[in-house]
């Protein structure tokens, strides 16, 4: 990489990791009380009562599926909210006449995100040790799934804040998409228990191959065959990248 392009790709990620460390009761502090109370609500109180799922406690089995919860909305809610704070202030005019190249631009807000996405996890797998005991089955497949988990809604909160003309089409996505298939996608349940019209519906959420990859590098379970998972993660990593370097590069919602 060029020097002054890796300056550059260093500014804008310290920016962006220095912007949610200064707010961190906005950033890093909601998540970890809302997942203790997912602990203590879902894992304790109705996990005694479930017993069993998947051959694990029902504490083992979700812990999971709440850290990469956590992954997606924080990693996803960092790049949206960020990026379309820069357009609303025309900071973001200063980056796009810079002699910088547009995968910098890109990859400096998505390495951001990622850094919000990966501390939030790892903030949660450290509050998940109070109540449950975990090991890591498969260290390769845990840190590479979730990297993976984190560049994806990373890109996808940049299209998001591409496409926002207003703060509140920042927060559209995440309440209506975003939320409702991270719930449907295996985080307290197994897929397997479900009727088998449901199971192949559930298969077009992509949310669910990310949980249960994650899931089978932690406890070594997984509802989904862990290839078909790392496909469906690279496709749209690919796609996704394309897609924000096309607008990246036609300068759709970002200049007026």
């Amino acid at each position: 990489m060029n020097s002054n392009y890796w300056v550059a790709f260093a500014t804008i990620v310290s920016k962006e990791v220095r912007r949610f460390l200064r707010i961190w009761p906005q950033t890093l502090l909601p998540p970890a009380i809302t997942m203790v109370l997912y602990f203590v609500i879902f894992g304790n109180l109705i996990g005694s009562r479930i017993g069993q799922m998947g051959g694990f406690d029902y504490m083992q089995f979700i812990v999971p599926g709440l850290i990469m919860m956590s992954v997606i909305t924080n990693s996803y809610g960092n790049v949206s909210s960020s990026f379309f704070s820069n357009k609303f202030q025309k900071s973001l005019e200063e980056l796009l006449v810079a002699p910088v190249p547009n995968w910098i631009v890109l990859f400096g807000f998505v390495a951001g995100g990622v850094a919000r996405g990966l501390a939030c996890g790892v903030i949660v797998l450290l509050l998940s040790l109070w109540f449950s005991k975990l090991t890591i089955a498969y260290p390769l497949v845990t840190v590479s799934v979730i990297l993976l988990t984190a560049v994806v809604f990373s890109l996808a909160g940049f299209i998001n804040a591409v496409f926002a003309t207003k703060f509140d089409d920042v927060t559209i996505v995440p309440t209506f998409i975003l939320t409702p298939l991270t719930y449907l996608g295996g985080v307290f349940y197994s897929v397997s228990l479900l009727p088998e019209v449901w199971q192949w519906v559930s298969k077009l959420n992509p949310i669910l191959y990310m949980v249960n990859t994650f899931r089978f590098g932690i406890i070594g379970v997984s509802d989904i065959p862990v290839l078909t998972a790392y496909i469906v993660l690279g496709i749209f990593v690919v796609v996704l990248t394309g897609w924000a370097m096309y607008l990246l590069k036609t300068g759709h919602g970002l200049r007026s």
